[in-house]
């Protein structure tokens, strides 16, 4: 009976995160606009921070509760589900024209920090100084997506009377926030519920780190760039997972090693291989007419399954 309730709560949430999601899309649009900001930049930041911010809150927490499996593998889970469920089940829902710039310099850039988390675990463990080094990483990530805004030939201009008609970027911001809201709240009910019900079947703090609530933190990223890809808004669904995957790393990763210290175990390097192999794959896809449509959308997702099954075949 009480598994039954932790199923309504999870079907709650998801609720909440279907209107959160609309709703940041239609904010962040409008923001652009007004902005005059490319859709690319307002997905690697307003909308990726966002809607990163429960795996920012679960990793700290886990830090702090010294897990570092989870913490760890909520990331480096997240990441891999941000490309190869989530890219992928937006480019089958609507195949997503990627711009040059993405493929130029912000897909680069992820697989660069990428392989930089890969560097720093190879001594088992991610410290204080590393933390450091990741927190500046992500204050000068961020300068340097809005200076490159200013400069983005490719900013995709939709009409404000489009979105929301009168007061732009009053009503923008509210939309934003109450969607980062929607977003956050049912993220927590999801995962908190879907924690319960999988500890109840004995599955370990990796796998749980790595998949359920990699998975369930990442679920504002899947309905954000699922709503956005729907919508036309191709930039706004690859921004948020490009921008989000490095956020991930140097801010989630960089304040929970600030707070406690993160141990690497063996596993967790063969995950960080996988995920830098789901960034890399990225480049190719892109590159093909530079439109990851459906038949590369299905190739993403089943390679996901693919980990999934592995990690099972771990346990």
């Amino acid at each position: 009976m009480e598994l039954i309730f932790n199923f309504l709560l999870v079907g709650a949430g998801l609720t909440m995160l279907y209107f959160g999601g609309d709703w940041l899309v239609k904010g962040s649009i409008a923001l652009s606009n007004k902005l005059g900001i490319s859709q690319l930049v307002i997905g690697l930041t307003v909308v990726a921070f966002g809607t990163s911010a429960p795996e920012l809150a679960v990793s700290i927490s886990s830090a702090m509760q010294g897990l570092s499996d989870i913490a760890l593998g909520n990331v480096v889970g997240s990441n891999i589900v941000n490309i190869g469920a989530i890219l992928g089940m937006s480019a089958i829902i609507s195949p997503i024209i990627v711009s040059k710039s993405a493929i130029r310099k912000e897909v680069p850039i992820m697989i660069g920090i990428s392989f930089l988390l890969l560097g720093i675990i190879l001594d088992g463990k991610i410290d204080f100084v590393d933390g450091a080094l990741f927190v500046i990483g992500i204050i000068v990530f961020t300068g340097y997506s809005y200076r490159s805004s200013k400069k983005d030939t490719d900013t995709q201009v939709i009409p404000a009377s489009q979105i929301l008609q009168k007061n732009v970027f009053s009503k923008s911001i509210i939309f934003i926030i109450v969607g980062l809201l929607l977003l956050t709240g049912g993220s927590f009910l999801t995962v908190d519920n879907v924690v319960i019900i999988g500890a109840s079947f004995g599955i370990s703090e990796l796998f749980m780190g790595l998949t359920v609530v990699a998975i369930g933190t990442s679920l504002p990223e899947l309905i954000t760039s699922v709503v956005a890809a729907r919508k036309g808004h191709a930039d706004l669904s690859v921004g948020n997972i490009i921008g989000s995957n490095i956020f991930n790393i140097l801010a989630i990763l960089g304040i929970s090693s600030l707070i406690s210290g993160i141990t690497v175990t063996e596993q967790v390097l063969v995950d960080v291989g996988i995920m830098l192999a789901f960034s890399l794959v990225l480049i190719p896809i892109m590159r093909s007419g530079f439109v990851i449509s459906r038949r590369e959308g299905v190739i993403l997702v089943a390679g996901y399954v693919v980990y999934v099954i592995f990690l099972f075949s771990r346990q």
